[in-house]
């Protein structure tokens, strides 16, 4: 399931800067907030961006502020909170001023962005992102956007398998949920 290239980019650039710069869990330990938020920022831009340039450490502070509110939308649509995901990302489009406009770069076709006028590296990136979750809100597939379920951890992700039956971030977790059922159930034996 794809919604298209660009906006797929966009959205795993969302997760990636949730996972890598906000504190919670990680596949059952502490996830702090990371020492350096200049490699972490590069990092979650990375997941969908690959060829992404390195983050100073002002840009860095800003991204981890976005990231906060973009892991609000993925909680609330994890909650079945549709519209308090809505207004979150709503909120976003108008602070950052987003609006489409075509770009050719990098030797790339023609592609959409959505940045705002004069605005930072980290403010067009949020302006991205949320246009990004706002097609997928504003799609029949908004239930694809998720907060891991398996015990001690809130790593988020999208969903773009075929079924839209996904629960976890990643193996790792999905690995981690299985062999403590298949342990219960040699207990239960």
């Amino acid at each position: 399931m794809e919604f298209n290239s660009h906006t797929d980019m966009i959205v795993r650039v969302a997760v990636g800067l949730v996972n890598e710069l906000t504190p919670g869990e990680r596949r059952g330990r502490p996830f702090p907030s990371p020492p350096d938020l200049a490699a972490a920022a590069a990092e979650g831009l990375r997941t969908g961006y690959p060829g992404h340039r390195e983050v100073t450490e002002a840009e860095a502070a800003e991204f981890a502020e976005i990231a906060v509110r973009l892991r609000a939308v993925f909680e609330a649509v994890a909650a079945g909170d549709i519209d308090a995901a809505a207004l979150r990302v709503n909120a976003l489009l108008e602070e950052t001023r987003a609006r489409p406009l075509l770009q050719r770069h990098d030797g790339e076709p023609w592609h959409l962005h959505f940045h705002g006028p004069g605005g930072t590296v980290a403010g067009d990136w949020a302006a991205s992102c949320a246009t990004g979750l706002a097609i997928v809100l504003g799609g029949e597939f908004r239930d694809r956007l998720g907060v891991c379920t398996a015990p001690h951890c809130d790593r988020v992700y999208v969903d773009v398998s075929r079924n839209g039956t996904r629960r976890f971030c990643g193996t790792a977790c999905q690995n981690r949920v299985k062999t403590a059922a298949f342990r219960a159930r040699g207990r239960d034996a």
